[in-house]
């Protein structure tokens, strides 16, 4: 039988073991250009390692998942961060894993709003791209390079979601 999984509110706190949330953070504000521009400043840090490995921007556009949705597998990228922040300003979901023996531990589902991006840490677990409702774009800053940055895990037993509930 499949194993429910409860939808938490992103937050800082509750996601800093796999990476940052990406917003509009007051602490981190500073004015520029005489005063005319906020910058929130440093708001994740883009990783991206081996023999030629570079930072990349790119935009994807992620279908929107049908619900109840069956978690069978996760993600990791070996060698680089990857973030994910919503152009269409649409709320997504988030899934992660701690690490447990090289392997994902039972995922944690965060409802991202439409403000907020993330940045997954270099090796953690994750689901990907989960759309809600409709089509949505997110830039995303990316690893590439020529090593191969990308590890699977298939579950036994699934996972399953819910319908979010705004």
């Amino acid at each position: 039988m499949p194993e429910f999984l409860d939808i938490r509110p992103l937050t800082r706190s509750s996601f800093a073991s796999f990476g940052e949330v990406i917003e509009a953070d007051p602490a981190s504000m500073r004015l520029i250009n005489g005063g005319t521009t906020e910058r929130f400043h440093a708001l994740a840090v883009a990783e991206a390692t081996g023999e030629g490995a570079r930072v990349i921007i790119n935009l994807f556009r992620g279908q929107p998942r049908s619900f109840p949705y069956a978690v069978d597998m996760m993600e990791r990228h070996p060698f680089g961060s990857q973030s994910f922040s919503p152009v269409s300003g649409r709320p997504f979901l988030v899934v992660v894993s701690e690490d447990e023996n090289g392997r994902p531990a039972r995922p944690e589902v965060f409802l991202a709003r439409g403000d907020q991006g993330v940045n997954y840490r270099r090796n953690v677990w994750h689901h990907p791209l989960m759309a809600l409702g409709e089509p949505s774009d997110f830039l995303v800053v990316d690893r590439d390079g020529p090593d191969n940055n990308l590890e699977e895990f298939f579950f036994e037993t699934s996972f399953v979601i819910n319908e979010p509930t705004p």
